[in-house]
């Protein structure tokens, strides 16, 4: 009996610390969807990121792409650099094709986005650590603390309301679609080569909310989030 319950403590330890590997505020797990209002299978995966927009240890960003917009309603939000970055996540696994919805969680994990289950899966099984890399406010500025390897150093931009949009024409015509931390600016502010390095941040529009990554290449692993 004792080494029964030795086994159950044990397998409690574990699940504990599975929920937990995603329940660091200070470095969120990143996941990005990629989606466009032309696309009809994209209504289930922009509620689920939806969702996902209330957890502190997730930060939850809607990206649109260009590649609905001539089939019949032009996405209001979408942008050819929304495009070309998921490109670059398809480059980087050596697929020569994209598609919608698409989720990718930290650069790593891949899945559709219209299944919860496999989602919140994706976030436990590529989970940023606890004791990552160092991202900081800094004044008007960013501090970003060392650490190994290199990384680019992204600042994002996006719409923490819920905006719904009438679509009035293409697959989701006479449909009302809700978006929420909706990208609409990615910016390049430089490279972190491991050294503690502190960038300016310009100035943003009002409204927005804004978030750091560490990305280590073109499509590559997120290392590091933290907003702003």
């Amino acid at each position: 009996m004792k080494t029964l319950w030795i086994a159950l403590f044990a397998l409690v330890g574990a699940c504990t610390a599975q929920s937990n590997a995603a329940t660091d505020a200070s470095n969120p797990t990143v996941v990005e969807l990629y989606q466009s209002q032309g696309c009809s299978s994209c209504p289930p995966a922009d509620a689920v990121l939806n969702a996902l927009a209330d957890r502190p240890d997730v930060l939850a960003l809607s990206f649109a792409v260009t590649y609905w917009d001539q089939l019949g309603w032009k996405d209001t939000f979408a942008s050819p650099a929304f495009t070309q970055r998921q490109w670059d996540y398809a480059h980087a696994e050596g697929r020569t094709y994209v598609a919608t919805p698409q989720m990718v969680v930290n650069g790593r994990g891949v899945v559709t986005g219209n299944d919860r289950a496999q989602v919140d899966e994706a976030i436990r099984r590529f989970a940023q650590p606890v004791a990552g890399t160092a991202i900081a406010r800094d004044g008007t500025g960013v501090a970003i603390g060392a650490g190994k390897g290199s990384a680019t150093v992204w600042l994002v931009r996006y719409d923490p309301r819920t905006i719904a949009v009438p679509i009035r024409a293409g697959e989701n015509g006479g449909r009302t679609i809700a978006h929420r931390d909706i990208v609409r600016q990615l910016v390049r502010l430089g490279q972190w080569t491991g050294a503690p390095l502190r960038l300016a941040v310009p100035g943003g529009p009002v409204g927005l909310s804004s978030a750091i990554l560490l990305q280590q290449g073109a499509g590559g692993t997120i290392i590091a989030a933290h907003r702003l």
